[in-house]
Formats: C-alpha cells, sequence, structure tokens
C-alpha cells in the first residue's frame, strides 16, 4: 500500500479479448434490431508499484488493438494515483483514430483499469476512491430476449423474483404482436408489485412508438420504456416522452460515448442512461454524473454490473443500474468476486480492494481472441 503523498509511474498495460458464445436459444440471442451469437469482452490489465488494476469493456477486439497501438504509451509512466490525468490525453492521442465509438471503448477499459490500480494501492475498494454519494446500487433485472421461448422468459423472471429484484426488464418490438403475450406472461409471474420495463433498441417508428407506449402502460403497467426509437432521433424520443402516458419514463443514453452525446439527450428523454465501458470510463461518468445533477434528471446504469456498482456510488441523482444476463453471466465466469443482488441492490464488499476482483484466467483461456495467455499466480 502506498499513500497520497507518493507519485506511482504506470509500469505499462497488458490488453487481452475474449469472445463468449451466448447461452440464447439456437446460441443467438435477439433484442428490436440485433441479432448476436457471442459477446465479447476486452481486459485490459494496468501495472504499478507490484499491484495490477484490472479495467473492461463490451464490444470488437478492435478496441484491444486499438489501446495497445495508441494508448498504451500515453499511460504508461503516467501517475496511478491520478488516473483522470490521463483521461484527455487519451482521447488527444485518438483525434484521427476517432474518439467516438471503439476509441471511447478503449479509453474506457483503462480509465477502469487506472482506477482500480489507484484503489488497490491505497488498499480501498473502488467506491471509496471516488467521491462516493452511497455504498450500494439499487438493479432491475435485464434479459428477456425477443428469441425467447415464452418458458424461458418466465423462468428468468422466476429467477430475478426469487433474488428479491423488484424491477424487471425485457426486450420487445422485434415482433410487436408477440409482445402482448410475452408481457402478459411476465406480469402473471412477477406479480403485480413489481416494476416492469421494456427495451424495442430503436425498433418502432415514432407513431408505432407512442402507441405501444400507451399500450404498455396501460395493459401491463410498465413503468420504463428505453429506446422507444433510435437514439439517433433525439425528436423522436421527445415525441415519445411528450405524448406517452404521464407513469411511464423514457429513456436512452447507453450509446452516449463522449459527453455531448449526454447534453444532446437532456430534454428529450425523462432518465438519461450511461454505460461506464463505453463513456470514457470512471472518469467519462463522473461528468456525465455532474451534467445531470446541473440538470435535475436521473441517471441509470448501463450494464457491466461488476464495474457499475463501484462507479455509480459517485453519481449523485442515480436511479438504478441493469443486471443484464449477458454480462452477469460472462463477469460470474470470468471473475472472483463478482456481487449477487441484496436486497435489490448491489452493494460492493468494502474488505476488498478496488473492484475487488480476480480473474480466472484458466477458465477463460478457451475463448482468447486477443494477447497472450496469462497465467494465473
Amino acid at each position: 500500500m502506498v499513500t497520497p503523498r507518493h507519485s506511482v509511474p504506470v509500469g505499462g498495460l497488458t490488453v487481452h479479448a475474449f469472445d463468449v458464445p451466448t447461452d440464447g436459444p439456437d446460441g443467438q440471442e435477439q433484442d428490436g434490431t440485433l441479432t448476436w451469437s457471442s459477446t465479447t469482452i476486452v481486459l485490459v490489465e494496468a501495472h504499478g508499484a507490484g499491484e495490477t488494476g484490472i479495467g473492461y469493456t463490451y464490444g470488437d477486439v478492435s478496441a484491444a488493438t486499438l489501446v495497445s497501438s495508441k494508448l498504451a504509451s500515453v499511460v504508461t509512466g503516467m501517475d496511478a494515483l491520478a488516473p483522470a490525468a490521463a483521461w484527455r490525453p487519451m482521447f488527444a492521442q485518438l483525434r484521427n483514430a476517432g474518439q467516438p465509438g471503439i476509441g471511447a471503448m478503449a479509453v474506457s477499459a483503462v480509465d477502469i483499469a487506472l482506477w482500480d490500480l489507484k484503489a488497490r494501492l491505497l488498499g480501498l475498494p473502488l467506491y471509496r476512491a471516488v467521491p462516493a454519494f452511497r455504498d450500494h446500487v439499487p438493479v432491475y433485472g435485464s434479459g428477456g430476449f425477443t428469441n425467447y421461448p415464452l418458458s424461458r422468459l418466465v423462468s428468468q423472471v422466476s429467477g430475478w423474483a426469487s433474488e428479491a429484484i423488484p424491477r424487471m426488464k425485457i426486450k420487445t418490438s422485434r415482433d410487436p404482436s408477440a409482445d402482448p403475450q410475452r408481457l402478459s406472461a411476465v406480469r402473471k409471474e412477477a406479480g403485480e408489485g413489481t416494476e416492469l420495463f421494456t427495451d424495442a433498441n430503436g425498433a418502432l417508428s415514432r407513431k408505432a412508438a407512442v402507441y405501444w407506449a400507451n399500450r404498455f402502460h396501460e395493459e401491463w403497467g410498465v413503468r420504463w420504456f428505453e429506446e422507444p426509437v433510435s437514439s439517433l432521433d433525439v425528436e423522436g424520443l421527445r415525441l415519445v416522452r411528450d405524448q406517452g402516458p404521464a407513469g411511464l419514463d423514457v429513456a436512452a443514453g447507453e450509446y452516449g460515448f463522449l459527453v455531448p452525446d449526454f447534453t444532446a439527450l437532456l430534454g428529450a428523454v425523462d432518465c438519461l442512461q450511461a454505460d461506464v465501458t463505453r463513456c470514457g470510463g470512471i472518469t467519462g461518468l463522473l461528468q456525465v454524473g455532474g451534467l445531470t445533477e446541473a440538470q435535475q434528471i436521473d441517471l441509470s446504469a448501463h450494464c457491466a454490473p461488476a464495474v457499475s456498482a463501484h462507479a455509480f456510488c459517485g453519481v449523485p441523482r442515480l436511479r438504478h443500474l441493469e443486471y443484464f444476463h449477458d454480462h452477469v453471466r460472462l463477469e460470474g465466469m470470468a471473475f472472483d468476486g463478482v456481487l449477487s443482488p441484496s436486497g435489490g441492490s448491489l452493494r460492493p464488499d468494502p474488505s476488498r480492494p478496488g473492484l475487488g476482483l480476480a480473474v480466472k484466467w484458466a477458465d477463460l483461456e478457451e475463448y482468447r481472441v486477443y494477447g497472450s495467455r496469462r497465467r494465473s499466480a
């Protein structure tokens, strides 16, 4: 352990990527606009003073290449106790390569690794290394893919209920004619006291989104309608928010990469979302958190629960965290020390430094698509 008076140079980065098949029907999962058969995690290790911090993002393996080719040289030698100081230099290095999208995701993975390294060097859990407003983050169960048969959908909802998770979200709008039966089954299994959310992943037109917003709320008590139209259609989001029922919140923001992306959505959604593995890591997230505080709007955490449970303790106007099936499953495969819901929340362990995670290198090796084998200590 070091003291904050010392400067600890970052000794370098090690980059890995693993592509893990989904467990959906016929090896696939679907939402309103996409079908996929695997999830790729890009994992970054940041080294310094005998400690190693880890960070990650979910995206294409090209993010790993970008970390190695553009970002590793930027952060090596910088002060590991000042992770935010590396944030602007990393984005500056990506000016011509592209800062949004893959660029921001690469920065996110490195930034998270640097914050984890700092917390480990100080012997603190990561949530206490940021200006924490709380020590837990409420969650909602998320999955309910559109290609799930009703039996799988109901079983997943039952699993969330057994964990005392009081909020649940399913994917909708790939085949709107199938949604009434799916929502009725979910509502019956979850019970009337459970908050029910839906996510169209931008599949609907503006008029169709207004129609379904009203039906979702009136017939099944849906409280949250995520990306009813594309998140690029800011005016469409505003239309659904303004013309939808008063008891249903419109949400978007998971594809925000830079702070202006979030600024553009203000006034168009009832609740903003941010993904710490996409928006520039913890340093970027804290800026988005300040933006929502200034505008008096809540912020919801998108996925990556092992990181988000710590990072969003530093967000003043937090709504909740998406406890997403794919990421919960993959993080359980990848790490020792992942958190399980308790009382509807994730609560970081104050006795474990950093994110409290240890990588299961041997278990991940068969899925490696980038980097060299890393043996457990």
